[in-house]
């Protein structure tokens, strides 16, 4: 499946699709802390302009998504943003996350941004060997960070710093 899919910007065109997605991977209770999809308003606002990505079927179908977010509205954190990856359960182990988050360690070397990270429930281990395989590295472990569902949930706290951007 993952060559015959494309890498594409987003667009708020594509929002129902995402959604879908999203809302897929918080029924998970694996992905996110989130327990609603937010409208493409929230969404887009929360999120850098740049580094945004789906992945479209050779039927069209959205089958994935990703997009950077800010850590920090301080301009020292601006070479640093967070990732977002998602894909629908149907295209699940068939690399259509990997070519979506290498998009946006791509894009995010071209717009100047010299450190990427991702928290991870340490359950998600697909999620966990998929930023690996993209160069992340486990930075520290998160204890009980928040509940979700009256539960306490660890996060893995990942980071990938770059080998073009921020070295001076």
């Amino acid at each position: 499946m993952s060559t015959n899919i494309t890498i594409q910007e987003m667009t708020a065109d594509d929002w129902t699709a995402v959604a879908q997605i999203y809302a897929d991977g918080i029924a998970t209770g694996e992905a996110t802390f989130e327990t609603d999809v937010p409208t493409w308003e929230a969404w887009d606002s929360s999120h850098l302009p740049n580094g945004r990505f789906v992945a479209q079927s050779e039927g069209g179908e959205i089958v994935g998504w990703a997009a950077l977010s800010p850590v920090s509205s301080r301009c020292v954190y601006a070479g640093v943003a967070e990732v977002s990856v998602y894909v629908a359960p149907t295209v699940w182990g068939q690399g259509v996350g990997k070519r979506l988050l290498q998009a946006l360690v791509d894009s995010s070397e071209a717009a100047g941004i010299w450190m990427l990270q991702a928290s991870i429930f340490p359950e998600n281990e697909a999620s966990v060997k998929l930023h690996e395989k993209c160069g992340f590295r486990i930075v520290g472990r998160r204890e009980k960070l928040g509940q979700q569902y009256d539960r306490w949930r660890d996060v893995l706290f990942m980071e990938r710093r770059s080998q073009k951007v921020g070295l001076a």
